[in-house]
């Protein structure tokens, strides 16, 4: 899965050869069979809770809606804005992540791990004691400062040593900045006794998500995943270094700013639903990576897919793996990420 990691810049060529064209096609592949599959989960995990509701229920309640039927009101009301939340944050976690990775060429680069969730996490944990009264889009402006700020702290700390900020102190001093942003969290929501309402954000869900929430997450989201496509060329051409972007004419500082200002939306506004779900930007672009190629021109949509796909089923997993209680979602995926982590980390041990 890591057959492009930390390689030397191929020659630009290459971005335009067959290779490319062959990868084409296993991208569209998997773009069709995973909206495919996509769809079975959601539908599936709809049925899946508390009380057990058969497919053709599903189907009746999404199409011939009655208000008066209470398996009706359940899914429309509770499950279906679950789901959606969970497809939406998973291509918005698996993007930001992949852009990410593209632009800095840092393999390890997650929106978890290099401290923008953390961020994020800790302004919102400020705006729940000291401005209960804040909007929803209020609380997503926050998290974007929130993820800008935890981003900025954990690049000028790993940017202190000689030799600057490599991959290996990135994610170091992502470990840090949100252990600290965590600790400060949890004695803001402790003083002021606001622990109930981080709660949800420190452990990571979408159980809470409503419709009045996804009507305003979800333009962000999709705005900034068409950002991502538009921008995909750049960002592959961004991974062959610096001075080859350079060489072709590339603007790298205003590159650079627009992936900055996608990831922010992707990973305040989803941080803002689902709170702190790490590792998904890490594991989904190496495996959109491994199956599609290089290019980020499909290596982005096709980590949007596998992205929304990867959360559904671990949100399933969550609400069935210990009835009748629910695992936190940050957990279940943890479960995959941190073990890729460790074995992602030990094949990077050389930038240390």
């Amino acid at each position: 899965m890591t057959k492009h990691i930390n390689e030397p810049a191929r020659p630009v060529q290459e971005i335009q050869t067959g290779e490319r064209e062959s990868r084409a096609w296993a991208a569209w592949l998997i773009i069709v069979l995973g909206l495919g599959l996509l769809v079975l989960a959601m539908a599936f995990s709809i049925t899946k809770g508390a009380a057990e509701i058969p497919l053709k229920t599903v189907w009746d309640a999404l199409f011939h809606f009655n208000p008066e039927d209470t398996h009706h009101l359940i899914i429309m009301d509770l499950r279906l804005p679950r789901v959606v939340a969970s497809a939406l944050v998973g291509a918005a976690f698996a993007v930001a992540g992949a852009v990410m990775q593209g632009v800095t060429r840092n393999p390890m680069a997650d929106s978890g791990l290099m401290g923008l969730n953390a961020g994020a996490g800790f302004v919102l944990s400020i705006c729940f004691a000291f401005f209960p009264g804040l909007s929803y889009i209020q609380l997503i402006l926050f998290s974007f400062l929130g993820s800008a700020m935890g981003a900025g702290l954990t690049y000028g700390i790993a940017s202190l040593r000689r030799g600057g900020a490599t991959p290996m102190r990135l994610v170091l001093a992502g470990a840090a900045v949100g252990a600290l942003l965590a600790a400060l969290s949890q004695g803001i929501a402790l003083y002021f006794d606001v622990a109930q309402s981080i709660m949800f954000w420190t452990a990571g869900g979408v159980a809470a998500s409503s419709w009045a929430q996804l009507r305003i997450m979800a333009p962000w989201i999709a705005a900034a995943l068409l950002g991502a496509v538009v921008l995909s060329r750049s960002v592959s051409v961004m991974s062959l270094g610096d001075d080859v972007a350079k060489g072709l004419g590339l603007n790298t500082m205003l590159v650079k700013a627009l992936c900055a200002a996608v990831v922010l939306m992707l990973a305040g506004a989803s941080v803002a639903v689902v709170g702190a779900v790490g590792f998904v930007g890490l594991i989904v672009p190496h495996l959109a990576r491994f199956l599609v190629g290089v290019d980020y021109r499909w290596i982005i949509p096709s980590s949007a897919v596998l992205g929304s796909l990867l959360v559904v089923l671990a949100d399933l997993g969550a609400r069935t793996l210990n009835p009748p209680f629910e695992t936190p979602l940050g957990a279940v995926i943890a479960l995959v990420g941190v073990p890729f982590f460790l074995y992602l980390a030990r094949r990077e041990r050389r930038v240390l």
